[in-house]
Order: structure tokens, then C-alpha cells, then sequence
């Protein structure tokens, strides 16, 4: 098979399970991970001969697509704020509006420093695949960080993950409702923590719902921020003076959110919506 059949092969094999602009994102991915070509080639080199091997591990790929599998578990690999990252199941697909939440918290962090003399500390809480700490480790080199998470495999791939992108976070094995303490105090605390309600489920794509870890994803309908009162919590205890609290947040739930925090008495709290016009992160700070 030669290049331009391989394009329609797979635009024929996943037709009406996918929008055509993704089935071109899976082709483009798939030959320069797997044929070394680039996007050009396509035109350059459309009758560049596919060997049977690689064709055979293609189409293998192109089944796992047409069960609506994530295309970054098949390759093991996605990229997040610039970096490579090593993902599978029993860690979540990182987002495009978590990399938003991670500049914020970076440039909260660089403030901090600034008028701070002391080593910067960070804990990212729920850390799954350490693409939030992993990546403010990248741009914070002087800042102690840490990671924590109740899946040990999770963190095995974090700590992999780590390795990849030549940091050191300090990783702990922690069931966040279950602790009442936190390795030490921290100048800031981040959290993308389980928010979709039960309810939500109908909202979400078929390659996320049969997939990516549940565990990391929902929770009850009747408390979903069971997660973000149990960080304030801890946050009122193991927050520095002028520490701040970053969440990711469900975009329904933003009102619910401000009036937790105000009852558990945070203050400087603000809202941000994400690059599709969503609430989806807040930061707040103790009051004095």
C-alpha cells in the first residue's frame, strides 16, 4: 500500500466514528511516528511504498482507533506544556486547559519567589501522570515539588515521567481523604482533582467513558466537591501565610466552588475561564 491509499484506508475504516479533521490528526501522527514522514510528505511522497511490517502495525493501531481507543494510550506517549509524557490507562489523557491552570500557577509562583528569600515549595495533589508538577518543575528548577496520588501505578508512571523530563519531584503514595496531613507546608498548592458528577457522564466521549481511570474522573452527584473541601482543609493547615490554593474545576459548578472556599475562609479568590470560554480554574489565598 502506498501513502495516499493509506489516507483513505484509514479515512474509510474510521468514517462516522470520527470527525474528518481527527481522522487526519490520526493519520499525520501515525506517519511520523511510525514512517518517519512528515505532513508535506503527503504530498511530496504520496506513492512512498508502506513495507508490510509497518502496514501490518498500522492497521493494527487502526482497529484499536475503531474501538474508540485513545490514540496516546496505543502509542504510550502525549505531549503537555511542551514536554513529552509517558501515559497508559491507569492515568489520565492531560488537557489543554490544565496546561492554562499550569502557566497561571507558574507565574503565581514566580511572584512568590520573588519576594520570598526561602526555597520555593509546591505539592501538586492528585498528581497522575506528574504532568502538572513535572512541568513546573521545568520552569521553577530552584522549587522543591511535590506530587501525590492513591494509585501506585499512576505514580510509577509520574515518576517515569520524571526521569524523561531530567526533574525531581518528590512522589507519595497518599489517599487524599483519608490523610490529615501533608509532607510539609507549601507555598502553593495545585489540584486537578476527580469533578465530573455521575450525571455527566451522558457529556462525555465514548474513547474517555470506556478508557481513562474513573477513579481520576467522577464523583457522587450529591458531593461533588468532596475533593476540593478536603484540600481546603488541608490547605488551611499546611498553606504558608501568603500560599496560594490553585483547583481546576467543574465549568457547572464554579458558584458552588467560590462559596465553599469563602466559607472555609479564603479570600483573593478568582475565577478564569479556559480557551473555550469555560470557568474552569480558581485561585484563592488564606485570609489573615
Amino acid at each position: 500500500m502506498i501513502l495516499k491509499e493509506f489516507r483513505a484506508y484509514i479515512h474509510e475504516t474510521l468514517s462516522g466514528i470520527y470527525p474528518n479533521t481527527e481522522i487526519d490528526s490520526f493519520f499525520y501522527i501515525l506517519i511520523e511516528e511510525k514512517l518517519n514522514l512528515q505532513r508535506i510528505d503527503t504530498f511530496l511522497k504520496s506513492d512512498y511504498l508502506i513495507n508490510d511490517d509497518y502496514l501490518s502495525e498500522l492497521k493494527s493501531i487502526i482497529k484499536r482507533l475503531k474501538k474508540e481507543e485513545p490514540i496516546q494510550y496505543i502509542l504510550k506517549k502525549t505531549s503537555f506544556y511542551g514536554l513529552p509524557f509517558i501515559v497508559d490507562e491507569n492515568t489520565l489523557i492531560p488537557r489543554p486547559e490544565t496546561e492554562e491552570l499550569v502557566a497561571w500557577a507558574i507565574e503565581e509562583a514566580r511572584k512568590i519567589s520573588k519576594y520570598n528569600a526561602e526555597k520555593l515549595s509546591i505539592i501538586d495533589i492528585g498528581t497522575g501522570s506528574g504532568c502538572i508538577p513535572i512541568s513546573m518543575a521545568k520552569h521553577l528548577p530552584e522549587a522543591s515539588i511535590f506530587g501525590i496520588d492513591i494509585s501506585k501505578k499512576a505514580l510509577k508512571i509520574a515518576t517515569e515521567n520524571a526521569l524523561l523530563n531530567n526533574v525531581t519531584i518528590h512522589f507519595f503514595e497518599i489517599d487524599i481523604l483519608q490523610t490529615h496531613t501533608l509532607p510539609q507546608q507549601f507555598n502553593i498548592i495545585v489540584s486537578n482533582p476527580p469533578y465530573v458528577r455521575e450525571l455527566e457522564k451522558v457529556e462525555i466521549k465514548n474513547n474517555v467513558l470506556q478508557n481513562e481511570p474513573h477513579l481520576a474522573l467522577f464523583v457522587a452527584n450529591d458531593n461533588p466537591l468532596v475533593f476540593y473541601k478536603k484540600i481546603a482543609n488541608l490547605a488551611k493547615k499546611f498553606l504558608t501565610k501568603e500560599g496560594v490554593l490553585f483547583f481546576e474545576i467543574n465549568q457547572y459548578l464554579e458558584k458552588e466552588t467560590v462559596k465553599m472556599l469563602e466559607k472555609k475562609g479564603f479570600e483573593n479568590i478568582e475565577l478564569r475561564k479556559d480557551l473555550f470560554g469555560n470557568y474552569r480554574m480558581i485561585k484563592c489565598q488564606l485570609s489573615e
